[in-house]
């Protein structure tokens, strides 16, 4: 499973990989699968904003709220990304998904 490396995540809720359609391709923790409907929506509405202001492609996403920091990349047709909780260090989610952004970059529709 291509999400195995999140499961060590210090205080990770929830990871994914996504399509452009918003159906999550693999899923890790609880909330994974409207993790993964959100990022897919909040790519599609912040590609908008990047268009219209000649910014180029949007290739990370991070916000942090209450409880949770969401930190997203965006790699090709597919986003990888994760909830944590907050208080945690995310630097250890941010590495992970980098890695993973390499490796789905170039795949094929169907080989995730």
């Amino acid at each position: 499973m291509k999400l195995d490396s999140l499961r060590q995540v210090p205080g990770i809720v929830a990871g994914v990989l996504v399509g452009e359609d918003g159906l999550p391709i693999e899923t890790v923790g609880e909330g994974g699968e409207a993790l993964a409907a959100e990022l897919a929506s909040l790519r599609s509405s912040i590609t908008r904003v990047s268009d219209r202001m000649g910014a180029g492609r949007v290739t990370r996403l991070a916000f942090t709220s209450e409880r949770m920091e969401i930190v997203a990349i965006s790699s090709g047709d597919y986003i990888v990304g994760t909830a944590i909780q907050r208080g945690n260090d995310t630097r250890p989610a941010q590495q992970a998904l980098a890695r993973l952004a390499l490796e789905i970059v170039d795949l094929p529709a169907g080989e995730t």
